[in-house]
């Protein structure tokens, strides 16, 4: 995304409306044949289900997995705590990764401030559930969310739901850590025992 990584002086979105119509319309183009998912962690599982719904019915992923987020509807109710950017550099682990260096330990709060910024400009607003599938991931060590708040995502599809607990902090998928990569490998590859729509039963993968 913007002011990320290799975009670290690409300007951010000033709000995530902005934000979900640049991504839409970036990925939109290259969304023709074959099957594909959504993966998002933190701030970014509730970007890749915005951007799912905001893409034509016929166009939208097959699935989406959100890691380590509350459902969109309680969203806004989870990020009006004050949390500074230091405060969630520590929680999600990255503090770790890179407190030895002080140029990164700069971009790491740099990207956490946008971020912050960004999130907090989104308003939930109720909407018809999508149609893709839709598994929510949580850490099993993640300090910022408990297993519980995953099903409230089971309301925001009409396809399968599953949730599920892996070894892990709040950030799955790190610099050095892959994140759940047996469990995005098997639902991309259809082998999952098959879930029930709107099945809550918490699972150990």
């Amino acid at each position: 995304p913007p002011a990320r990584g290799g975009r670290s002086r690409h300007p951010m979105p000033p709000d995530f409306d902005a934000l979900v119509a640049a991504v839409t319309g970036a990925i939109a183009p290259h969304l023709d044949g074959g099957r594909f998912g959504f993966y998002g962690q933190s701030f970014g599982a509730l970007l890749a289900y915005e951007v799912a719904r905001a893409l034509p019915a016929d166009r939208r992923p097959e699935l989406v997995v959100a890691a380590a987020a509350p459902s969109p509807a309680a969203w806004t109710e989870r990020e009006s705590r004050d949390l500074d950017a230091s405060e969630l550099l520590r929680l999600t682990g990255l503090e770790e990764v890179v407190r030895a260096e002080p140029e990164l330990v700069d971009l790491a709060l740099a990207g956490i401030r946008t971020d912050l910024a960004v999130s907090a400009t989104y308003r939930y607003r109720p909407h018809a559930p999508i149609g893709s599938a839709l598994y929510a991931v949580a850490g099993a060590d993640d300090p910022m969310l408990g297993a519980t708040d995953l099903t409230g995502w089971a309301a925001h599809t009409r396809g399968d739901f599953g949730h599920h607990v892996v070894p892990g902090g709040h950030l799955l998928a790190t610099v050095d850590r892959p994140g759940p990569v047996g469990l995005l490998t098997t639902l991309l590859a259809g082998r999952q025992t098959s879930v029930p729509a709107h099945d809550t039963r918490e699972q150990q993968w």
